[in-house]
């Protein structure tokens, strides 16, 4: 479960118990509340910017091969047949503000526990309030 307003996400653990998080989130004008499945887990992905990032941000790359300096980081988890994803990042400042294009920032640490403790078909639920 994903709570934008705390900017956290929440791995459910039971009925009472859950792993907390910390994340960044889609800045104002790009958040979504919805349901989706994780449809693929992707380690160091490469980042292709969507049309509609380049004509907001001209001069990006085509395509950003995985690795350190992506910002994608470590792992991704996508989200149903969207362009959201649940990412690592490599810059760690970021985690708890609202900067993304609706994507989900986490550490790289974080993201690579949360990828080993979940898989494809997983529910994720994403909420501007719990």
């Amino acid at each position: 479960i994903i709570d934008t307003g705390a900017r956290k996400l929440y791995l459910m653990q039971s009925q009472t118990t859950a792993l907390a998080y910390p994340i960044s989130v889609g800045r104002i004008g790009f958040t979504w509340t919805g349901t989706e499945r994780i449809s693929r887990v992707a380690n160091w992905p490469d980042w292709r910017p969507p049309a509609e990032m380049h004509q907001r941000q001209p001069g990006l790359p085509l395509v950003m091969t995985g690795g350190v300096n992506n910002p994608l980081g470590a792992k991704a988890l996508y989200l149903g047949n969207s362009l959201y994803r649940i990412h690592g990042t490599n810059n760690v400042q970021t985690i708890g503000r609202a900067n993304s294009s609706g994507c989900f920032r986490m550490s790289n640490s974080h993201v690579v526990d949360l990828a080993n403790r979940v898989g494809i078909g997983t529910t994720v639920v994403v909420k501007s309030r719990l």
